[in-house]
């Protein structure tokens, strides 16, 4: 019996489908941004909502990890390590954020308020950038390393050439502004793609 089988998961549902599930979400609610027909607050709301399915994917990818690791003593350990600390940094995204919004929605915030509140959720996103890169560093499995490093590296890819080729879209005014964080939504929506390149080209998804 193959670990997926043993761990079905959360709700009987595994990593890809809530991984699959939050990047499509996503799409919708970047759809709804750039067409206008949902902005300001609302939008805001809307951009919180999806990261909340990280939450049962972490719980699905802890599942799997901690089944490898059973068949194979110490192997899985960087990456239950990694779980633990995306877990935090995106319950604090979603705390600081869903303050930030309350904060700035109720008016008349002080500019040095207003900055720090700001600054808060890109810290917390920064910090899923920097699990990630503690990954790589502390994966003692060469093979899982480098699937790690070659999922980011399409990520990275997929986020810049997005980011290139709007950003002159809309100096020519062809297409709508898009705030910067959307190219780090890019960059976790380039894990995805990472993860099926190496699915296809190794047979494995990878750890992240």
């Amino acid at each position: 019996m193959t670990g997926d089988t043993a761990n079905p998961g959360v709700m009987g549902r595994g990593l890809l489908f809530w991984g699959g599930l939050m990047l499509a979400s996503y799409l919708v609610v970047a759809a709804l941004g750039t067409t206008g027909a949902v902005d300001g607050a609302a939008l805001n709301i809307l951009v919180i909502l999806p990261f909340a399915l990280v939450m049962p994917m972490i719980a699905a990818a802890n599942r799997r990890s901690e089944a490898r690791a059973a068949g194979c003593g110490a192997k899985g350990e960087a990456q239950r390590r990694y779980m633990k600390r995306v877990a935090v940094f995106t319950f604090l995204y979603l705390v600081v954020l869903g303050i930030m919004t309350f904060a700035i929605k109720q008016g008349d915030v002080h500019p040095v308020l207003r900055t720090f509140l700001a600054l808060l959720p890109g810290l917390a996103v920064v910090g899923i950038f920097w699990s990630v890169g503690r990954l790589i560093v502390e994966e003692q499995d060469e093979f899982l390393r480098m699937l790690v490093i070659r999922q980011s590296l399409i990520a990275t890819g997929f986020a810049m050439c997005a980011a290139s080729v709007w950003g002159f879209l809309e100096s020519a005014e062809v297409v709508q502004h898009l705030d910067a964080y959307w190219w780090a939504v890019a960059w976790f929506f380039g894990l995805g793609l990472g993860a099926a390149a190496n699915r296809l080209r190794y047979g494995t998804w990878g750890a992240v």
